[in-house]
């Protein structure tokens, strides 16, 4: 899960190491045990390749349901995962834990590793719950203090978006292990790096920078010599410092990540490099901000994007990265960027209010919710700041419900429901609840889309595969031929809008899915899923440049926003802007970089709301970009109201040094 290269390297060096094998442990003598010892030497070793065609070539010599079979079947997923095939490494690993004997201590080093890796398959999919559970495990299963650390590591990193405080206990049992290990400073660096990124997201700046600064001394200081963990603990610091007003400082200590100021080639926007719309599952707003670590690849695809700071909480960071893990470039556009330059990128991010989405899983809880309260089952409200207690109480409550009206009754599924949009539930766990649900709310009658509800959980619920090109699409469509949904107006119209979410960088592919939804008759006006049909149909007519498709679409929405994006001929920019706009800071530190800004153009020509969605580096530019905005002038437009004249403009300005 890692999102720095360091602490990614750091992990697979543990996980490479082949666990020590005990006599007890040993298939019996003979062919088979020189080929495990041979797989063993292989899982040390680099050839992950070699490494699994061994364990592939030994697992149907061990017994079906055997501790052997367990133990090869884990070390084959261990190279699975090193080799990229995620999906398959989470099925055999998990196949291969199910038959590791729990009570067998000489198997806990396996168990660690094994569910280290299985932490961190679940937050790259997003799934920062499950990871901490199965980096829980592994700390709890762990021999050595290499494991204990890497389990620890990764376990505050998800706690810090999923609990806070939970993370601050994690990164002081780390220090107890710290304090009697032999571990270089570089490793001690990453665990000061969480501090600091811990304090940087619950708003205490001071520590956040006074921990920032302790990890860049551990790893030498403020120097010319940089690797890619400088990088990150340096723009840590200056972060917390730009965060706190340090600005002077925070200056110096992004002068020396080497951010905006390569000289050779030049990181410019990528071709679907576009904010968050605001709304959506997580609720962005438009006060929300965020900084996302990403590195792209030399085929221009984001290969990891990793959540760093943002001000709303762990759920609204989480979002900033899903779409940071969308974007993309022409490999052509980044080919004379040193690749140095292209690892541990970090962007500073708002939403943008242009075409605010629904959210379309919202509408189908608010179903789930309204037809139990219909039947008398009152569902506890999902807190914004979910924390252990509250999942404590909720699981109670589904142990009360159980043991009184039984395991299928509604007041059983009011429990469940509550849980499943719980934040802190991992999706391995909201699988089964899931289907559960389905089958509970299925017995009873329930309405298509409270169906749906549940049925879409058990689908994408601990599917770290589905984020790839297509599989969401493949595994989702057969759904819209079920008579269940398809015959039901809303139902029908959520699928092909998750279908259509899930296909944004093919938007040739989603625009027949959005237009039967915009046009489907049994649906209301304002329905909220046409409604959100719409709007999606206006955004993609903007982005190809038909701004009369654009305005066609939102008009039938029935809202009251007048898009500049749709607007025949925006209104004509009257001022310019030159070098004496270039913030001072930047140019005596050197800084190069771009915004990409927000703005209301109201009917006298004045600017409102300007505000940064995309900025890099992060916070050098914002202010600079704001203020040039906000003072510029356009034509006037007429209004009869005198109300905007064309809002939610949006314009990148990039900052380049002369010469």
């Amino acid at each position: 899960m890692h999102d720095f290269t360091t602490a990614r390297a750091l992990i697979a060096a543990a996980l490479l190491t082949g666990s020590a094998v005990s006599a007890q442990q040993q298939p019996a003598a003979g062919s088979v045990q020189q080929d495990y010892d041979a797989a063993t030497a292989l899982d040390a070793g680099k050839d992950n390749a070699a490494a699994l065609a061994a364990w592939e070539k030994l697992e149907p010599r061990t017994k079906p349901g055997s501790r052997s079979r367990a133990i090869v079947q884990v070390r084959r997923g261990g190279a699975l995962f090193r080799l990229g095939r995620r999906d398959e490494a989470l099925a055999m690993i998990r196949t291969g834990l199910a038959g590791l004997p729990t009570d067998d201590a000489s198997l806990a080093e396996d168990r660690s590793k094994a569910h280290a890796m299985l932490g961190r398959i679940a937050a790259d999919a997003f799934d920062y719950a499950g990871a901490a559970a199965e980096y829980a495990q592994a700390e709890k299963n762990a021999v050595v203090p290499a494991d204990m650390l890497i389990a620890l590591l990764g376990l505050s990193q998800a706690q810090i978006f999923t609990d806070p405080a939970a993370a601050g206990a994690t990164l002081d049992r780390a220090d107890a292990v710290l304090k009697t290990a032999s571990v270089d400073n570089a490793s001690r660096a990453l665990f000061m790096r969480r501090r600091a990124m811990l304090h940087m997201n619950q708003g205490d700046f001071e520590v956040a920078r006074r921990d920032g600064k302790a990890a860049v001394q551990l790893l030498g200081g403020i120097t010319n010599r940089t690797d890619l963990l400088d990088v990150s603990a340096r723009s840590d610091t200056a972060i917390a410092a730009l965060l706190g007003g340090h600005e002077e400082e925070a200056r110096e200590y992004l002068a020396y990540t080497g951010a905006g100021r390569s000289t050779k080639g030049e990181f410019s926007p990528g071709a679907q490099m576009k904010a968050p719309d605001c709304g959506g599952e997580a609720d962005l707003r438009p006060e929300d901000v965020g900084v996302v670590e990403f590195s792209i690849g030399d085929d221009g695809t984001v290969i990891q994007a990793t959540p760093i700071y943002a001000s709303g909480g762990g759920e609204k960071a989480l979002a900033f990265a899903r779409i940071v893990q969308d974007w993309w470039w022409n490999p052509d556009q980044i080919k004379t960027l040193p690749a140095f330059y292209r690892y541990n990128m970090r962007v500073e991010m708002r939403c943008s209010t242009a075409f605010s989405r629904p959210s379309i899983g919202g509408e189908l809880d608010s179903e789930a919710v309204a037809w139990l309260e219909g039947k008398g089952v009152t569902v506890a409200p999902d807190p914004e700041r979910p924390g252990p207690a509250t999942l404590a109480a909720q699981r109670e409550a589904l142990r009360q419900a159980d043991a009184g009206k039984g395991a299928e009754s509604l007041a059983a599924l009011g429990a469940i429901q509550a849980l499943l949009t719980n934040a802190m539930v991992p999706d391995a766990e909201k699988k089964p609840l899931a289907t559960r649900a389905l089958a509970i709310a299925t017995a009873a009658g329930a309405p298509a889309p409270v169906r749906l509800n549940y049925a879409m959980t058990m689908l994408t619920a601990d599917a770290p595969d589905l984020w790839k090109p297509g599989r969401f699409r493949r595994a989702v469509e057969p759904m819209l031929t079920d008579p269940v949904y398809a015959g039901d107006p809303q139902a029908r119209a959520a699928l092909r809008l998750m279908i259509a979410d899930r296909d944004r960088k093919r938007g040739a592919e989603s625009e027949p899915l959005l237009r039967q939804v915009a046009d489907d008759g049994a649906l209301a006006a304002n329905d909220p899923l046409k409604v959100g049909a719409l709007v999606r149909l206006a955004s993609l007519a903007q982005a190809r440049g038909d701004g009369t498709a654009a305005r066609a679409a939102f008009d039938r929405t029935g809202l009251s926003a007048n898009q500049c994006s749709i607007m025949d001929a925006p209104p004509k920019q009257l001022s310019s802007f030159g070098a004496n706009d270039f913030p001072t800071d930047a140019l005596r530190w050197g800084f190069e970089g771009w915004t990409q800004l927000q703005y209301d153009v109201k009917a006298d020509g004045s600017v409102a709301n300007a505000r940064t969605l995309l900025s890099y580096p992060p916070f050098v530019f914002s202010k600079a970009g704001t203020k040039m905005f906000s003072a510029a002038r356009y034509a006037k437009t007429y209004r009869p109201d005198g109300s905007l004249g064309c809002g939610a403009t949006t314009q990148r300005v990039n900052f380049r040094l002369p010469g």
